[in-house]
């Protein structure tokens, strides 16, 4: 948080709520991890830049995408200081970005594609993991639901003398 004067166009903390739609004690949380930063007035009092919109604003979409604030935290201090991002700079982080995010797709898309089937928890509670994970061979892969975080597994059954390949 500085204490410079505030400059001639710079919001109020509840300027800045209203037009992003998050609560003031949101704004002070997130100053307080070090994703956004006032300028004190004389009188003490928060006040911000016009480009702290945009940055919040980002920081909301990419929570949505399940970023954490640690990892927003990272590309955000790539951002120039002082001045509003431009294009480019938006474009640049965006594409570190794109890797991650299409792997969070195909976790969501194997979700929803096997969500009513077997999930290859392990726990052997439903009728069909007899099939999809017999003999519990997911757990050889780890805790949690191998299959649906990628792990595949050829796996023989002796109970039931078949062949799968576990997806």
């Amino acid at each position: 948080m500085n204490t410079r004067r505030p400059q001639r166009f710079t919001l109020s903390i509840g300027d800045v709520a209203r037009r992003t739609g998050l609560a003031t004690s949101a704004l002070r949380f997130y100053e307080e991890k070090a994703l956004i930063e006032s300028i004190r007035t004389p009188g003490n009092q928060r006040c911000y830049t016009r480009d702290v919109i945009r940055r919040v604003s980002f920081i909301r979409a990419a929570q949505r995408v399940g970023l954490s604030l640690e990892e927003i935290r990272a590309v955000l201090d790539d951002l120039p200081a002082g001045r509003t991002p431009t294009r480019e700079d938006w474009d640049r982080l965006a594409r570190r970005w794109t890797p991650w995010l299409d792997e969070r797709i195909a976790a969501l898309e194997r979700l929803r594609d096997k969500l009513s089937s077997c999930i290859g928890c392990g726990c052997l509670s439903l009728d069909t993991c007899a099939l999809y994970n017999p003999d519990d061979a997911a757990g050889r892969l780890g805790p949690g639901p191998r299959y649906l975080l990628g792990d595949s597994l050829r796996v023989t059954s002796p109970r039931v003398g078949i062949h799968t390949d576990a997806e």
